[in-house]
């Protein structure tokens, strides 16, 4: 299952930015999951210094460093990623046959084990995701009752959130307190995935915020338009001995085939797509374009010649750096 993603992040400056220093997570992962077969990153205007690096969570950064004096910023990615499903779902049915319980996974975890160190980051407060608040630990120990398997008890925690909430655009944004979520029960991917990493921590399993992008399908008879999709968020729940299960709460499915990972994080600031520092005055605004679809469906004349573009480009620069 072979994907192409276009993110396009534009900043609108009300005054002149004479300086800016910005960091760029959009590179998809490379894993047992998934493959990145091509990727691309477009910066306008030309960026002075560009330094990739990698995060302490194992995503591809990459440090944008601009001098030129500019009223807007324009970062493009573009990829191609091939979503590995036999290894996806091989790796899902081996997490669903794990018979590790809520209580034997808290034991392991007080232990050392060299295999459950990397996880344990997971598992703690961070910017925003509060720990240990009574109502929402009682919510996750509903589901983790004791000899329910963590495949099970996640599984049904995913269905409760899906259930229990209702997606509403405009209600929140990135800071609102993950409190206020369960209290109003409404939110979009972003508040369900803090939500439930907030749940799932406070009971003392590591989960981590996945980054990443979801393919959608238009309605029967429809053609999908170019830019259509966004940025989409869920969680990761770690199953000591066994490796970790994603789980989409937003929209109750384990992710196998349309979900592609951008990244890993404690929460969203770990993984925000575009950040950054400008040296200027006035208020900014952000328009954000992304379109997600699978390379055989590309169909319409604007689609081809924006991927005809992309795929000759990637052509050019491989055969610079041969």
């Amino acid at each position: 299952m072979i994907y192409t993603i276009f993110h396009e992040t534009i900043f609108h400056y009300q005054g002149t930015v004479t300086f800016s220093h910005n960091i760029a997570r959009l590179k998809p992962k490379e894993g047992v999951e998934q493959s990145l077969l091509d990727f691309r990153l477009d910066v306008e205007p030309n960026a002075s210094e560009i330094h990739v690096f990698e995060d302490m969570f194992g995503n591809s950064n990459h440090h944008l460093l601009l001098r030129e004096p500019h009223t807007e910023l324009k970062v493009t990615g573009r990829s191609k990623v091939r979503r590995n499903i036999d290894q996806i779902a091989a790796a899902v049915a081996h997490l669903r046959s794990t018979p590790m319980d809520y209580a034997e996974a808290l034991q392991r975890l007080s232990g050392f084990h060299p295999k459950d160190i990397a996880a344990k980051q997971f598992l703690f407060e961070s910017e925003l995701i509060p720990v240990g608040i009574d109502p929402i630990r009682d919510y996750a120990l509903e589901s983790f009752r004791p000899k329910r398997t963590l495949f099970e008890a996640g599984e049904e925690l995913m269905g409760r959130i899906f259930d229990d909430f209702e997606f509403e655009s405009g209600f929140s944004d990135i800071t609102t307190p993950v409190e206020i979520i369960f209290e109003e029960k409404k939110g979009v991917c972003q508040d369900f995935a803090h939500f439930a990493l907030s749940a799932l921590r406070s009971i003392g399993l590591p989960a981590r915020y996945v980054s990443g992008y979801i393919e959608t399908i238009p309605p029967e008879g429809e053609e999908k338009l170019f830019g259509a999709d966004a940025s989409h968020a869920w969680v990761s729940l770690y199953i000591p001995g066994a490796g970790w299960l994603d789980l989409d709460p937003t929209n109750n499915v384990i992710p196998i085939e349309q979900h592609i990972v951008l990244g890993h994080g404690r929460d969203y600031h770990d993984i925000s797509p575009l950040k950054g520092v400008v040296r200027s005055s006035g208020s900014s605004h952000l328009s954000v374009m992304v379109d997600v679809r699978r390379s055989a469906e590309i169909e319409t004349p604007v689609q081809q010649r924006q991927l005809q573009f992309f795929d000759e480009e990637l052509k050019q620069q491989q055969n610079q750096n041969q």
